[in-house]
């Protein structure tokens, strides 16, 4: 009998001139921002790997590639609503999201609790259930030459009882 599920996911997306910086459906200031076919919200990517993966049900890119016009330039945020959709589908509910950015700039700690906040809106979620939270690699590779940022998230989904 199955009950709970465990999934993990990880995004990582080239920082850019010219694009907004937005994680978790937060759009952040700061000179660069997240390149990508949808906002580039490599947070938001990693949660709704982890779900799919909970289920073992693909990747991102099995239900949203770039060749779909109402993916490109999509707020990745009403993307996640629509995973969530799914996994509800399945008879499954969210337990916890627990997520990491991995960024040696901005600084995001004044954009957590904001951040927090959206996801818990967006999967109907208490914001205690959703844990973001934001490290640097002390400036050694790729991340620490702030030539991208990455997201790691691992989630609990629950199987749902009949009366939920």
């Amino acid at each position: 009998m199955e009950s709970n599920r465990l999934g993990q996911g990880i995004d990582v997306h080239p920082l850019v001139k010219g694009r907004p910086l937005v994680l978790a459906g937060v759009e952040i200031p700061y000179q660069y921002g997240l390149d990508g076919d949808t906002d580039g919200d490599v947070l938001t990517h990693a949660i709704m790997d982890a779900l799919l993966g909970a289920l073992a049900l693909g990747d991102l890119g099995t239900y949203f590639s770039s060749d779909q016009p109402d993916v490109v330039g999509a707020r990745s945020v009403t993307l996640l609503g629509q995973v969530n959709d799914m996994i509800r589908s399945h008879g499954y509910r969210i337990a916890n999201i627990d997520t990491t950015v991995v960024a040696e700039a901005p600084k995001l700690r004044p954009y957590v609790p904001m951040m927090t906040v959206q996801l818990a809106e967006v999967l109907g979620l208490e914001s205690a259930q959703v844990s973001v939270k934001a490290t640097t690699t002390d400036h050694l590779g790729a991340m620490g030459r702030q030539e991208g940022i990455m997201a790691i998230a691992v989630v609990l989904l629950m199987k749902q009882s009949s009366g939920s």
